[in-house]
């Protein structure tokens, strides 16, 4: 059983802050990834398991199914009687939650320490006793029928950004998003379930994160019991399609008929979060576009009035990321006038570099950021097992920071050159419904 023992205080310059998130991780004879950090300062326990699925794990014409599973296995299991799940949280003063991305899905349970082995267990009943039958499958495809109409059929902009994957993605599974297709949901057979289940709820497809108030070797002889006996199952080959280049501008349109407003859509493809662009493009698009202080909406809202608002999309996923600006035009300017001040600022970050006043405001900005991002224990847990999962390297915790302390301004300029480029683009005019 390999072990690896960190403990790394970061320093964040200038904020008289000091953040130290210790760790252990060992793997399980099973394959189980395991992820434990010790925090006696206030009496909870998070437990989390982390499976290395999404939609991106789905195939055309049975789109939906990593997330159905977010909802389907709250249903219950041989010893967690069906509408118990939640129950036997709440009654021991705990909380829950589940999500999916385009590449995992979580679930979480947040208790007072001494309902630790609790936690424990019943995210081990998750894992290898869920109950999957007609019955739970008709409920659930109900509850995810009415999360897709209210979230986003039935939602001003609701499928903006679903329109943005659709289009800058045609053969990878990133062209579909984690809710995925209704009609898929409802033509699986209950078999397709079991088999999904059976393919991806396995412990060597998964990381166990324990966090807080723990004593560690307690902790060991809970997680032996109740996951060292989960039998080990395949994990298949990630082979994707991948994506030809992106080399000529394309514009598509989509019709949302819960709008008034338009949204001009400008969407590159960018690199995977493994890759240190990313974080460069982090900082390029922050600049851009973050905030009300960024270059386009002092631009374009502030003092030429011609936008309501600009809001961006930018995701660093396991195969690749995403960068997106959403423009709301003010009354009648028109897209071209917008596009025109987009490019100009877009050709000043390829040409000139920006101030130095202006880079160390990002540096200050994405310190804090950082800080922020795992003020709690709930966010620590994800944050480790995440880390473990996409980018291979858990304790990023502790050390993304000084990946983007190392950005320098020709780095931001020679990314806005390689992955702003108007022939990497796709333009989606997302419209309102004509009457």
């Amino acid at each position: 059983m390999k072990k690896i023992l960190f403990s790394i205080t970061v320093f964040i310059s200038g904020l008289h802050f000091s953040q130290q998130i210790k760790f252990e991780e060992y793997d399980l004879p099973n394959g189980l990834h395991v992820i434990l950090h010790q925090d006696n300062t206030v009496p909870v326990v998070t437990t989390g398991v982390m499976y290395h699925v999404g939609s991106k794990d789905e195939v055309r014409g049975r789109t939906g199914f990593a997330h159905f599973f977010e909802h389907l296995l709250f249903e219950g299991t041989p010893n967690i009687k069906r509408g118990e799940w939640f129950k036997i949280v709440a009654s021991n003063g705990g909380d829950n939650n589940a999500s999916t991305s385009n590449d995992i899905t979580y679930y979480y349970e947040t208790f007072p320490s001494n309902n630790e082995q609790l936690g424990l267990w019943m995210e081990a009943e998750r894992m290898y006793n869920a109950v999957i039958n007609q019955v739970g499958v008709d409920t659930q495809r109900d509850v995810v029928k009415e999360e897709k109409r209210v979230r986003f059929d039935g939602r001003p902009y609701g499928n903006l950004l679903i329109s943005v994957y659709n289009h800058l993605f045609s053969k990878h599974p990133y062209s579909w998003v984690p809710i995925g297709s209704i009609e898929d949901l409802n033509s699986a057979k209950l078999e397709e379930f079991k088999g999904f289940y059976e393919k991806y709820y396995i412990p060597n497809n998964a990381t166990l994160v324990v966090a807080g108030d723990i004593k560690p070797e307690q902790t060991k002889k809970w997680i032996e019991e109740y996951y060292g006996g989960i039998p080990k199952g395949i994990v298949y080959p990630k082979n994707y399609p991948m994506e030809d280049p992106i080399t000529h501008e394309k514009e598509v349109t989509v019709v949302d008929p819960n709008i008034q407003i338009p949204a001009y859509t400008f969407a590159y493809r960018t690199p995977n979060g493994k890759e240190r662009d990313s974080y460069i493009i982090d900082m390029l698009l922050s600049y851009l576009s973050m905030g009300s202080s960024s270059v386009l909406y002092q631009k374009l809202v502030d003092k030429e009035k011609k936008a309501l608002s600009i809001d961006i999309a930018n995701t660093a996923h396991e195969d690749y990321g995403i960068l997106a600006l959403f423009v709301y035009p003010m009354g009648e300017v028109t897209r071209a006038s917008l596009q025109s001040d987009i490019d100009a600022e877009i050709k000043k970050l390829q040409t000139t570099l920006i101030s130095q006043e202006d880079y160390e405001k990002l540096q200050n900005q994405f310190e804090t950021q950082f800080i922020n991002e795992n003020a709690n224990l709930e966010d620590i847990a994800k944050t480790l097992a995440k880390n473990h999962i996409l980018k291979g390297n858990t304790n990023l915790i502790n050390t993304e920071i000084d990946i983007y302390r190392s950005v320098t301004r020709e780095d931001i300029q020679k990314a806005a050159k390689k992955y702003l480029n108007s022939n990497q683009r796709v333009i989606i005019n997302y419209m309102p419904e004509r009457k």
